[in-house]
C-alpha cells in the first residue's frame, strides 16, 4: 500500500488529502482519496500520481466527516474523476453510499474497517487496517492528553478496539503522521477518558 498526502505543498487552509493505492497498482486495487479538502491544487497532484495503467485515477472517495475543510472540493472531484463516494453522513450532496460502524471497505490493496467515532462531529469516522496497523483518524481526537471534555459510547468502544490492535501509523486530518508509540498514545487517551468517568455520558451513533 502507498499513501501520499496531496496537500503537502498547499498554501491555503485545508485538511490533509490522502491518495491511497496498491503497492503494485494491480487492476483490482482501489485507488482512494481519504477526504478531498478544499484546495483545487489537489487536482494537479492527483494527475501526477502513478495510479496504474488502464485504471481510473480515483475509484472512490471516503470522507472522514462533513466539515468544509475536508469535503468542499467534492463536486469538482466528482465532475473530473467520477468516483464512488462514501461517508457516514447523509447530509453531504454527492454521497453514493452511507457507511455504518463496522463496515469493511477495500482501500488500495488492503481491507479497512469503518469505526464510528462521534467525538469531533456526529458523523466522524476512522478507517482502520488491522493487517498493516494503519489508522486514518480524520479529526477524531484519538490523542486525549487530559481527562476533560465529553466522549460518546461508540467512540469509547472503538477506542478500546484500537487498543487491542497493533497501530503502527496514524494519519490525521491535520498535521503530521505519527509513526512511533501509536498504541501507547491511544492507551493514554483511553485512560484519560476512564479517569473522567465519561462513560456515563452516552452519545450513540445516529
Amino acid at each position: 500500500m502507498k499513501i501520499i498526502n496531496l496537500i503537502a505543498k498547499s498554501k491555503m487552509y485545508t485538511a490533509n488529502v490522502f491518495f491511497v493505492h496498491g503497492s503494485w497498482n494491480a487492476i483490482d486495487d482501489v485507488n482512494t482519496l481519504v477526504d478531498v479538502g478544499r484546495d483545487p491544487a489537489v487536482i494537479e497532484s492527483i494527475n501526477e500520481v502513478s495510479s496504474g495503467v488502464g485504471k481510473k485515477r480515483v475509484d472512490q472517495v471516503i470522507l472522514t466527516h462533513s466539515h468544509y475543510d475536508h469535503s468542499s472540493l467534492l463536486p469538482v472531484i466528482r465532475n473530473i474523476f467520477d468516483p464512488v463516494v462514501y461517508a457516514f453522513s447523509s447530509y453531504i450532496k454527492g454521497i453514493d453510499h452511507i457507511l455504518e460502524d463496522g463496515d469493511k471497505i477495500k482501500i488500495g490493496d488492503e481491507m479497512f474497517e469503518v469505526l464510528c467515532t462521534p467525538a469531533h462531529s456526529s458523523d466522524s469516522i476512522c478507517l482502520y487496517c488491522e493487517k498493516e496497523g494503519i489508522l486514518f483518524a480524520g479529526d477524531t481526537p484519538v490523542l486525549i492528553r487530559s481527562p476533560d471534555g465529553t466522549s460518546g459510547h461508540n467512540f469509547i468502544q472503538n477506542l478500546e478496539k484500537l487498543c487491542s490492535g497493533n497501530i503502527c501509523k496514524i494519519y490525521f486530518g491535520h498535521g503530521d503522521t505519527i509513526t512511533e508509540g501509536c498504541r501507547e498514545l491511544i492507551y493514554e487517551s483511553l485512560r484519560n477518558i476512564r479517569k473522567s468517568g465519561l462513560k456515563k455520558k452516552v452519545l450513540a451513533c445516529p
